[in-house]
């Protein structure tokens, strides 16, 4: 995960703009506050499966990202494998360095072709 994008988290927690914790973010879901759902790579395959069918039932975002350690330190919280945003604009920012972060991973011999 990137620097710019750990610290958006933690923006986000410190602004209680983020919902974390499973009980917590699937509320935020089903309640339709939640702009963006992040979920740890270490989640079981259970879990990511039904992560993806709420967020796909109830038209919200998920993306699959990162580690729970590092998750879990960005907002300060321990064992946190899923968060999820609940401010529009914040979502935004967040979705736009997650998007640059895969591009700049996809690109061949490491380098970013946007720079």
């Amino acid at each position: 995960m990137t620097n710019k994008l750990l610290s958006m988290l933690g923006i986000c927690e410190k602004a209680r703009k983020l919902a974390s914790g499973n009980f917590q973010v699937e509320s935020a879901v089903k309640e339709g506050r939640a702009y963006l759902v992040l979920l740890s790579e270490d989640n079981s395959a259970r879990a990511k499966k039904s992560y993806s069918d709420m967020c796909a039932f109830y038209n919200t975002e998920l993306y699959i990202y990162g580690t729970s350690d590092e998750i879990s330190s960005a907002i300060g919280k321990e064992g946190r494998k899923a968060v999820c945003v609940t401010d529009e604009g914040l979502a935004s920012k967040i979705r736009e360095l997650l998007k640059n972060d895969i591009e700049t991973m996809e690109a061949p011999d490491g380098k970013n072709e946007n720079i």
